[in-house]
Formats: structure tokens, C-alpha cells, sequence
């Protein structure tokens, strides 16, 4: 099954994609990680990002349909996988039909003041990628990761005034896609404003409308 995932940035989806992946046997596939990780290592790619990033806007898309292209290549795509974070853009969506059929696209909703708090209180280990969050999911050590020792770390889009243009940049690039998708039938509605620890209850909504 090929799946797209939709919704505000903090929405949550980093978080059910992983849940769904996982129940399905896929990959999650998020841009925003491959793009930390070339922003990491430096490489052309994500030094050109981080200029975009680092602002609070989107990756061109020229850039960012190659990087996707290559990674649903890879062989642990053959049976399915789970995109996060593309398409962002009608561009994206139409350069990704033409590279494979997607199946469903799950929206995950949420209120804007319900986001940005789960996102001023998020915190990332700067070596794994781990996320904990300063009241749900506090790391053992202060600013220090449980998984790998890492330190633990705010991003800077993720604090008040960078979610708030994130918002903005998403509202007039992405939001199509909701009209684009639900014109192919495919798009579902899943109800995000869950509590962060009852997010069981977002992954059920989820599975009930794949298999529908």
C-alpha cells in the first residue's frame, strides 16, 4: 500500500507514520529527515535546504521530487511505503503520479494552539533523531538522549514564531492537496487533537479508514 500523509507542521504525523509503518511493514519515508541528514553531512543538497529551512519556508521542488524519486527506488519500497512530509506542493503531487499510484492519503487535524504547543515543547536529539517533548516525553538525563546519549536540542522552526510562518507557508502551498486528493477519492479525515498519550486512538482511526 502506498500512502500519503498530510497535516499541519507538528501535527503529529512523524509520530503515526512510524505506528502505521510498523502494522503495514513499510517504510516511513519523511523528507524532513533525509533533508536533516544531508543538512548533517553538509552535502550540496543540504546546505541549499537548510537556506530554506532555517526560514521557516519550503524546499524547492525540483530539489526535493529527485531526493524522493531516488528513495522510492530503493528495494524496501517494492511492497508499499508511507510518505511524510511529500507531496507539499500540486507541482510535487503531479511529478509523484507520475512516478507511482498512491492508494490513500490520510489528513490528520488538529487546532493551531494545540500544535504549537507540542511544538515549543519539542525537543530532538541532534545524533538519532529522537524526539521527546519537555512534559510527555522527558529524557531520563536533561538534554541528554535515553537511545543514543545525544544532546537534545530545540529546533530553531520550532519555536512560536517559526511554527506561526510554518503555518502561513503550509495554508498556501499544501492545503490544496486536500481538494487534490479528495477529487481522486482518496484523501480520509483523521481527527489529531488527541491528547499525546492517547495517540492510539489517532493510529485506530487511521487503520479503519486504509481498510475501508
Amino acid at each position: 500500500m502506498n500512502i500519503v500523509l498530510l497535516g499541519l507542521p507538528g501535527v503529529g504525523k512523524g509520530t503515526y507514520a512510524k505506528k502505521i509503518s510498523n502494522i503495514y511493514d513499510i517504510p516511513q519515508i519523511s523528507t524532513g529527515d533525509m533533508f536533516r541528514e544531508a543538512m548533517k553531512n553538509r552535502t550540496k543538497i543540504g546546505l541549499l535546504a537548510k537556506t530554506y529551512i532555517d526560514k521557516g519556508n519550503l524546499v524547492p521542488d525540483d530539489v526535493t521530487i529527485k531526493l524522493v524519486e531516488e528513495r522510492l527506488k530503493q528495494d524496501d519500497c517494492k511492497n508499499g511505503f508511507m510518505l511524510d512530509g511529500f507531496p507539499r506542493t500540486i507541482a510535487q503531487a503531479e511529478a509523484l503520479d507520475k512516478i507511482v499510484v498512491i492508494d490513500k492519503v490520510l489528513d490528520f487535524t488538529a487546532s493551531e494552539e494545540i500544535i504549537i504547543d507540542r511544538l515549543s515543547g519539542r525537543r530532538i536529539c541532534k545524533s538519532c533523531g529522537a524526539i521527546y517533548h519537555i512534559r510527555n516525553i522527558i529524557p531520563k538525563v536533561k538534554g541528554v538522549c535515553d537511545k543514543c546519549g545525544g544532546e537534545v536540542y530545540q529546533r530553531d522552526d520550532d519555536k512560536p514564531k517559526a511554527i506561526k510562518e510554518r503555518f502561513i507557508v503550509y495554508k498556501k502551498q499544501t492545503e490544496p492537496l486536500i481538494k487534490y486528493y479528495t477529487k481522486k477519492g482518496i484523501l480520509r479525515s483523521i481527527n489529531a487533537d488527541w491528547p499525546i498519550e492517547q495517540v492510539d486512538n489517532v493510529i485506530s482511526d487511521a487503520r479503519k479508514a486504509l481498510e475501508e
